[in-house]
């Protein structure tokens, strides 16, 4: 079933096992810029979730049993669906997350390259021979599906951050069952639902339930998950964390970051300041691995301050359905008054404000800090709007200091114009990952993707990364003959 705006056949539903209403009753999807009635689907409770995993753990044994040329099939018919049915799902993304169009654009491109990649995982060696001291046994080492994999994934790259999870799930013999936010249903699970199951998933195998803390936590403590993949908010994470120990599951946790980069001195300074704005600013800086805290090496601190704000006072903010923008509206009031008190904070607590701190509605104009202190809020904190806080720094180890002055271990950048230079501060940074010369904001199917400390807990997406999540070990061994024991 194709989930269009022009059919109402799947309207106030959800997916599991086939289109379904839910008992946990209807929610709205607004278009972000205007407040648009897009659609109405289905809103899980604790009821959905329970039968929606019950489906899945009966379904998942003959998925796993299915060939790995039939389940890489269906990953690679699904791969060509979401390319040939991208215009559509760029509106939906544009209308239903506010990001902009070329944003959307990368954001599918990169999907169905994930999910090609994910089709090649199954055809992958999935286990080693052992050593064995004894004649005429076999010993093996075999990773094999953990079960059902419960995804609980946020709105802000809702096409992505599903795909991420269920295409290597599904590769490697899982069942799965998505928990998309509420803000994003449909890019988030509905739509990625229906994509599947016209690439001939089978009947139980994938599970879309868009729904709310109680969904989430639902999922989290049900009998028939085995793994809880969470994206989201660290405060969130630490939760999902806690019940999933409690419940002895495994448990993958890809949380906040509050980003650095580093300009050194020697930086090509237009290159890091349009590093810097991309970073801050795209996306109206509602992403995990976005640009925080810039810092500047005093002699060039002027000369990028000056580079950044007039990058930021050139972007255009509006409507991206309807305008040639750069910047879409905030994701909701909420989130905008949560990052516009930081800002307003910072200012109060000495820092100045070279442009922006303004907003029309939920249309907040790109925002660059000047003076920010290691004590006040827009460095402290993670901000996910579109804000640019400066600090700057006398030497390397100072700037090595204040980028690891922070519970947040993502991503970071470093601008030197020595590529040595770069390396070595590169090895000293708390950081999942580290980008010399390129922005924090990367991201590739064939490398792992994750962070430390309060950003999560390690690379957890991606590349052989996958192998180590969705599946584990159990160690076999064989014999023709049974052996004689003592007793």
């Amino acid at each position: 079933m194709t989930i269009s705006a022009a059919r109402n056949d799947w309207a106030g539903q959800l997916y599991s096992g086939g289109w379904r209403s839910a008992e946990g009753g209807t929610t709205d999807v607004l278009e972000k810029a205007t407040g648009e009635l897009l659609a109405t689907v289905g809103l899980a409770g604790a009821a959905d979730v329970a039968r929606a995993t019950a489906r899945a753990a009966a379904a998942q044994p003959g998925w796993a049993a299915t060939s790995f040329e039939e389940r890489a099939a269906i990953l690679r018919r699904a791969a060509d669906l979401l390319e040939q049915r991208a215009p559509d799902v760029i509106n939906w993304l544009v209308r239903e997350t506010g990001e902009i169009r070329q944003r959307a654009t990368h954001e599918v491109r990169i999907s169905v390259g994930e999910i090609r990649e994910a089709a090649a995982l199954a055809g992958q060696p999935y286990g080693e021979l052992l050593p064995t001291t004894e004649r005429g046994r076999l010993s093996l080492a075999q990773r094999v599906p953990l079960g059902v994999v419960a995804a609980i994934t946020p709105w802000n790259a809702p096409v992505i951050l599903g795909v991420r999870v269920i295409a290597p799930a599904l590769a490697l013999g899982n069942a799965v069952v998505i928990k998309p936010d509420v803000q994003t249903p449909i890019t988030g699970g509905l739509l990625l639902a229906s994509i599947f199951e016209e690439a001939g998933l089978p009947d139980g195998v994938l599970h879309a339930l868009p729904g709310g803390a109680e969904a989430g936590e639902a999922l989290v403590v049900d009998p028939h998950t085995r793994l809880i993949s969470f994206t989201g908010s660290t405060a969130t994470g630490r939760r999902v964390g806690e019940l999933a120990g409690r419940n002895l599951k495994k448990v993958s946790l890809e949380l906040g970051g509050n980003n650095a980069l580093i300009v050194l001195d020697d930086a090509d300074i237009d290159g890091a300041a349009s590093s810097g704005a991309w970073g801050s600013f795209l996306h109206q800086g509602q992403l995990c691995f976005s640009t925080g805290r810039h810092l500047v090496q005093e002699a060039v601190a002027d000369a990028y301050l000056d580079a950044i704000t007039a990058r930021a006072e050139a972007l255009a903010v509006g409507d991206p359905f309807r305008e040639d923008v750069e910047l879409g509206p905030i994701i909701n009031r909420r989130q905008l008054d949560r990052f516009d008190a930081i800002v307003q904070g910072t200012l109060e607590a000495g820092a100045r404000l070279r442009t922006g701190g303004t907003h029309d509605d939920l249309f907040y104009r790109p925002t660059v800090l000047e003076g920010v202190g290691p004590s006040m809020p827009a460095f402290v904190e993670e901000i996910f709007g579109p804000v640019a806080a400066v600090t700057t720094f006398a030497s390397d180890d100072e700037a090595i200091a204040l980028a690891n002055q922070t519970e947040y271990g993502l991503a970071a950048a470093i601008y030197s114009n020595s590529l040595a230079r770069g390396l070595e501060i590169a090895r000293s940074m708390r950081a999942g990952m580290v980008h010399v010369n390129d922005t924090t904001i990367n991201d590739q199917a064939i490398a792992p993707f994750g962070g430390m400390g309060a950003s999560g807990n390690g690379g957890r997406f991606g590349s052989l990364a996958n192998w180590e999540e969705f599946t584990q070990w159990q160690w076999c061994t064989a014999r023709d003959h049974a052996p004689r024991f003592a007793f």
